[in-house]
């Protein structure tokens, strides 16, 4: 049950940014002409890197985004980062509690500047190293290409099949299937909807968690019971 190796997404997984992110993008593109709802927003731009959220806004809103939405985004971002952001339910202690040999990395559409500042904010700041990898910045193409998990599979030296891929989103878990690696999807966040365990399980993942108790038991390792 145990694998060689956990990889994990970031955003909605370690950390409740989901939510955050896209209810101000919600509020941005209705401010600016485009009524879009949160769960608009959640469904279609959740899990996507900067490049792939301003198309799948684009074809969302069915025109070009405004052109002030990339600055007043980029303010809240970096608000945000200074401010912090809480870590999903039980995301800590799991991280914790991994026996120190288990190789780990995170593989995420952010940039490593924001997982790193996050991780910190969070009191995990060396819990992955340098394996911090970023779908922007590591490879050519993002989520949900597979590309980015093979990468952090083999800069951890483990075969992708060996590890665990631990997604939440629909773009995330596509490509982390696509990869050949056993996927369990996290519906744990502030930002899954009643129907987010369904959607995964539709898409192919098999191994859905609404805890990361719940992926502690199914990986074999004991867990707070948070």
């Amino acid at each position: 049950m145990r694998p060689d190796a956990i990889i994990f997404d970031f955003d909605g997984v370690l950390l409740e940014s989901e939510l955050e992110f896209n209810r101000l993008t919600a509020e941005l593109l209705t401010e600016l002409g485009h009524t879009v709802s949160v769960d608009d927003a959640l469904t279609h731009f959740t899990g996507l890197n900067g490049k792939d959220v301003i198309h799948a806004i684009e074809a969302r809103i069915g025109a070009p985004i405004p052109r002030e939405f990339a600055p007043r985004m980029k303010e809240s971002g970096g608000r945000v980062l200074r401010d912090g952001i809480a870590a999903v339910a039980g995301a800590v202690e799991f991280v914790r509690s991994l026996p120190p040999a288990l190789p780990r990395a995170v593989a995420s559409s952010s940039s490593t500047r924001w997982m790193r500042g996050h991780l910190a904010h969070l009191g995990i700041g060396d819990a992955f190293g340098d394996h911090l990898y970023s779908g922007a910045e590591h490879v050519e193409r993002g989520k949900p290409a597979p590309d980015l998990y093979l990468h952090a599979a083999r800069e951890l030296g483990v075969s992708i099949g060996n590890c665990v891929i631990i997604e939440d989103s629909r773009v995330g878990a596509m490509g982390a299937l696509a990869a050949g690696g056993r996927v369990i999807g996290l519906a744990a966040g502030s930002h899954c909807l009643d129907s987010h365990a369904d959607m995964l399980r539709r898409i192919g993942v098999s191994e859905v968690a609404h805890s990361f108790a719940e992926v502690g038991r199914m990986l074999g390792l004991d867990q707070p019971s948070k």
